[in-house]
């Protein structure tokens, strides 16, 4: 990872101002794993993980939620993913984990980090299970069209009050309420 890239993350996680206690050791534990000397942006870099970039996209309505079905894991989250060599940073991997799964390219950032998530990723193809430190940003799209794009089985637009009605996580819950008190 270069120091510029591990500067940027260090200085995003460091200014996320956690509202509970569990906010608050996401961001202490991904401010341990930055402190790692080895790149923990690669996705081989399994212990105990590394960090990716994810985007909750509302509607430009303003009352929905772009959610994505996704393949492997087989529920509805936010589109997300890893953070690739090419990508200059948190915020241009968000976007392009987006606009890959939903086709999704008009995006206005809201807020970066918006939401911090450590989660655990179960074993496959050959890696470990290991954690993913998700770092979070909130956009608002252009416009409401979206597709199926990769790794994804089906992309759809939530009201909010349907979230909790869908096969989702807590983690997607939680930015629910944080975005219900945001958009007011």
């Amino acid at each position: 990872m270069t120091s510029a890239r591990r500067r940027e993350l260090a200085d995003l996680i460091d200014g996320f101002t956690a509202v509970d206690a569990m906010e608050a050791d996401h961001r202490a534990r991904m401010i341990d794993l930055c402190r790692q000397p080895r790149d923990v942006l690669a996705r081989d870099h399994f212990d105990p993980g590394h960090f990716t970039a994810s985007a909750f996209v509302v509607a430009p309505d303003g009352r929905r939620l772009l959610l994505i079905h996704h393949r492997r894991l087989r529920r509805w989250l936010q589109p997300g993913g890893h953070i690739e060599p090419g990508d200059v940073g948190v915020l241009a991997a968000a976007r392009r984990e987006v606009r890959e799964e939903t086709g999704v390219s008009d995006l206005r950032l809201v807020a970066l980090p918006f939401d911090l998530d450590v989660h655990a990723i179960p074993p496959a193809k050959g890696e470990p299970g290991h954690l993913h430190f998700d770092v979070r940003a909130l956009f608002v799209a252009g416009s409401a069209q979206a597709v199926v794009g990769d790794g994804v089985t089906a992309v759809r637009w939530v009201p909010f009050d349907d979230v909790a009605s869908i096969d989702s996580d807590a983690s997607v819950m939680r930015a629910v309420g944080r975005l219900r008190a945001a958009l007011r």
